[in-house]
């Protein structure tokens, strides 16, 4: 497992229909080595969940703006532990109010980048929290 990339799932949910951002995270995460699985718009919590298990990611990123982030993400942490991930990274990006963010912590996010976060904020956060990080990442 020491030459294994790091696996990220980049995902969105719901009926949210921009998917720029996602796209841009996605690309700046693969430039810095690590594999990516896009796995397109309008993903149910239960896709994001199997396809995070058939890949064997090591977190996952999921992209809302529609707002429904309260009802979306606990229904995905909630199949994350049913489907024994709980050590896989759950990352939450978007227009997430801040009086939102303990709430969504609570249920099992490990963290959440508003607008304004930079990507290497987020590639700093994902190497330095994913247990399988790699030689064969560019730094």
């Amino acid at each position: 497992m020491a030459d294994r990339r790091i696996r990220v799932l980049v995902a969105k949910p719901g009926l949210d229909g921009h998917d720029r951002g996602a796209k841009i995270i996605a690309r700046a995460l693969r430039d810095a080595g690590m594999e990516v699985i896009y796995t397109g718009l309008r993903q149910t919590p239960e896709a994001i969940v199997t396809a995070a298990l058939q890949e064997d990611v090591d977190a996952i990123g999921i992209s809302i703006l529609s707002g429904a982030h309260n009802t979306i993400v606990p229904r995905i942490t909630e199949l994350m532990r049913a489907q024994g991930l709980a050590g896989v990274l759950l990352l939450v990006g978007g227009i997430i109010p801040d009086e939102d963010i303990a709430s969504l912590k609570k249920a099992g996010v490990n963290e959440v980048f508003q607008p304004g976060a930079s990507t290497q904020e987020i590639i700093d956060y994902i190497r330095s929290h994913v247990r399988r990080a790699t030689a064969t990442e560019t730094k």
